[in-house]
């Protein structure tokens, strides 16, 4: 796994989480080299490990439901699978 953020896609996933979630730790892997033979040879698919101050007394469920709403339509244009480690302080 590596973080790049010469993916275009990767860049904007770490600006819209960033200005949405003001992340004290975030870390954007670009996991398709692990999906290769899956569509599109598998761009598209990424792992996040974030911290932010709103996780903070929040169930992971919605962690993860701040972190989809932050990406909007990213995920349905660009991102084809994304695996959300969330970090709690």
């Amino acid at each position: 796994m590596k973080n790049n953020l010469t993916n275009p896609t990767a860049a904007i996933i770490q600006k819209k989480l960033n200005q949405a979630l003001a992340p004290t730790f975030l870390d954007i892997i670009d996991e398709g080299d692990q999906h290769l033979g899956h569509a599109e040879e598998g761009a598209g698919h990424f792992a996040v490990r974030i911290a932010s101050p709103l996780f903070k007394n929040k169930p992971l469920v919605e962690c993860h439901r701040l972190v989809y709403a932050a990406l909007g339509d990213s995920m349905r244009h660009g991102i084809h699978a994304l695996r959300i480690d969330i970090i709690q302080d």
